[in-house]
C-alpha cells in the first residue's frame, strides 16, 4: 500500500509561517512529481505547488510567498509558507506521480490531507 504521510500543519495568524512535509513510502520510485494542493471549504481542490527534477510549479497567488522543496530522503516533498495569510486556509494534500513497485504505468497518488488555518 502506498501512504504519503503529511505533518506541520495547524493554526497561525495571517503572516506567519508554516513548513508542510511529506514522506512517501518506499514501495513508490522514480517519481516524476510531487507537490501539494490544497482544498477550502465550498472550492475545488486547486494545485499549490509542483516540483519536477528540474522545474517548478506555483499557483499564482502564492509565488513569493510559497517554496516547494524535495527533501533529502527521496521520498520527501516540502512546503514552505511565509506571510500566510486567511485565503490561505486550507486542507492541504500531498502528492506524488510515480511508479509503484508490481504495477505497470505511473499513477498519483495522495495523503490524507493536514489543516492549515490562518486567522486575521
Amino acid at each position: 500500500q502506498v501512504q504519503l504521510v503529511e505533518s506541520g500543519g495547524g493554526l497561525v495568524q495571517a503572516g506567519g509561517s508554516l513548513r508542510l512535509s511529506c514522506a512517501a513510502s518506499e514501495s513508490i520510485f522514480s517519481i516524476n512529481a510531487m507537490g501539494w494542493y490544497r482544498q477550502a471549504p465550498g472550492k475545488q481542490r486547486e494545485l499549490v505547488a509542483r516540483i519536477f527534477s528540474n522545474s517548478t510549479n506555483y499557483l499564482a497567488s502564492v509565488k513569493g510567498r510559497f517554496t516547494i522543496s524535495r527533501g533529502n530522503a527521496k521520498n520527501m516533498v516540502h512546503l514552505q509558507m511565509d506571510s500566510l495569510k486567511p485565503e490561505d486556509t486550507a486542507v492541504y494534500y500531498c502528492y506524488a506521480n510515480a511508479y509503484r513497485s508490481g504495477y505497470v504505468g505511473r499513477y498519483d497518488y495522495w495523503g490524507q490531507g493536514t489543516q492549515v488555518t490562518v486567522s486575521s
